[in-house]
């Protein structure tokens, strides 16, 4: 039975680190995986298509990204996923994703396109706002400079999940995420 584990949250929390972290571990036990990263699928795609039509090669985060080719990517994204589930081949998928999130849709097998022979795990990756900040500041990527030159407008953006509200979800803070930590988040991604 193929797995498909979402590593989601907010800009600078770590969800990319943490997936690649568990990712020898997660493979050992339900073997053949791939790993997707929205970065790394659509980083190149969003650059040449945001430097055609803004000038800015590094705008992830403006209304225009967001209403154009923010949806697109992620159902490029899910698509590429179902192949790799079809093929019997577990998924891990990284992004923030947080709009699927807010709106319980990695719970929903009909909006994932996926069936009860696949195993769905989601995990919110978090950080207070002001560690995030400076974890994306430290990073010094490029395609960060809208969110920290329009931080208000960004923030506004960033909600925080409530278990009791999100029972899908497996919270996990990357705060106080050692390795007991770590560990016990595997056993749940693997139950």
């Amino acid at each position: 039975m193929p797995r498909l584990i979402f590593f989601c949250g907010h800009a600078g929390t770590g969800k990319t680190t943490l997936a690649k972290r568990l990712f020898a571990q997660l493979l050992t036990v339900i073997g053949p995986t791939c790993l997707l990263d929205k970065d790394t699928l659509y980083g190149q795609y969003s650059s040449a298509a945001m430097a055609a039509l803004t000038g800015d090669a590094n705008d992830r985060d403006s209304p225009l990204y967001l209403q154009h080719l923010r949806d697109p990517e992620y159902g490029g994204l899910l698509a590429t996923a179902r192949e790799n589930l079809a093929l019997g081949v577990s998924t891990v998928v990284v992004g923030p994703l947080s709009r699927e999130v807010r709106a319980h849709r990695l719970a929903n097998r009909a909006w994932l396109g996926v069936g009860d022979d696949v195993t769905v795990r989601v995990v919110w990756v978090h950080l207070a706002e002001q560690e995030a900040r400076r974890r994306i500041i430290a990073r010094g990527n490029p395609n960060d400079a809208w969110k920290l030159a329009h931080w208000d407008d960004y923030r506004a953006r960033l909600f925080m999940p409530q278990a009791e509200a999100y029972p899908e979800l497996l919270l996990f803070d990357n705060a106080v995420g050692g390795e007991p930590e770590r560990q016990r988040l595997l056993h749940a991604l693997l139950a």
